[in-house]
């Protein structure tokens, strides 16, 4: 993934590049080269989940934020520093895990109203394309589908560098934020506000804070 294409304390160079096999052809962008860098960091890589969050915020009653997050999911997550066209990226959150702070809450967002989680038990964000916009702001798009309906959406992605950590686990980071329209997606639960509004806005802002390990490599005949 784009998000992987800088060297902790590195400039990046401008580049134009696509996820999922989406060819990119090497003349797209004129005068520009691929940071040799890149090829290092070339392989697979996992969300790290007690370091990263998935997480969303909300209006509610129109004047406060609710927050929330959910604490299972899969990811995989791969980056070809040769050849970043090559890269792709995958997010399948189970939404029962949905996590706001509030029992009550968290109940009625699992059930009909919301997320329906007994028929609609997975989130899923597949990439499809990605872009640098310049020095460490990157913007991704991808296919996003809850309750089985699946719509484009856009990341706006800042990459925050690679580390090898004190356990030995090579490791980068990034945050990524986008807002959808929740409606477009099924969720049109609402109650009006007697002063007018509604009781949860339709926008939701949807936060990826990341820290990405490399996995392991598979050794060849493993029983």
């Amino acid at each position: 993934m784009g998000i992987f294409s800088r060297r902790q304390g590195a400039a990046v160079e401008a580049s134009s590049f696509g996820l999922a096999g989406v060819p990119s052809p090497r003349g797209e962008v004129s005068g520009v080269a691929l940071d040799p860098a890149l090829r290092g960091l070339t392989g697979q890589w996992t969300i790290d989940r007690p370091h990263s969050r998935i997480g969303f915020s909300v209006r509610h009653a129109m004047v406060t934020t609710v927050r929330g997050a959910f604490a299972d999911y899969e990811s995989s997550l791969y980056f070809d520093g040769e050849r970043p066209s090559a890269s792709r990226a995958e997010l399948v959150i189970r939404v029962g895990s949905v996590d706001t702070g509030v029992e009550q809450r968290d109940a009625h967002l699992v059930g009909a109203d919301f997320f329906d989680a007994r028929r609609f038990p997975e989130m899923v964000f597949r990439s499809t394309s990605a872009r640098h916009e310049g020095g460490e702001s990157f913007r991704m798009t991808g296919d996003l589908t809850i309750r089985d309906v699946t719509r484009p959406v856009e990341l706006q992605l800042d990459y925050l560098g690679s580390v090898l950590d004190p356990f030995g686990y090579e490791r980068c980071g990034f945050d990524g934020t986008t807002t959808i329209d929740r409606t477009e997606w099924g969720l049109v639960y609402n109650q009006r506000l007697a002063a007018g509004g509604t009781m949860v806005s339709e926008k939701v802002r949807l936060q990826f804070d990341i820290s990405a390990i490399r996995s392991a490599p598979s050794v060849q005949g493993a029983s």
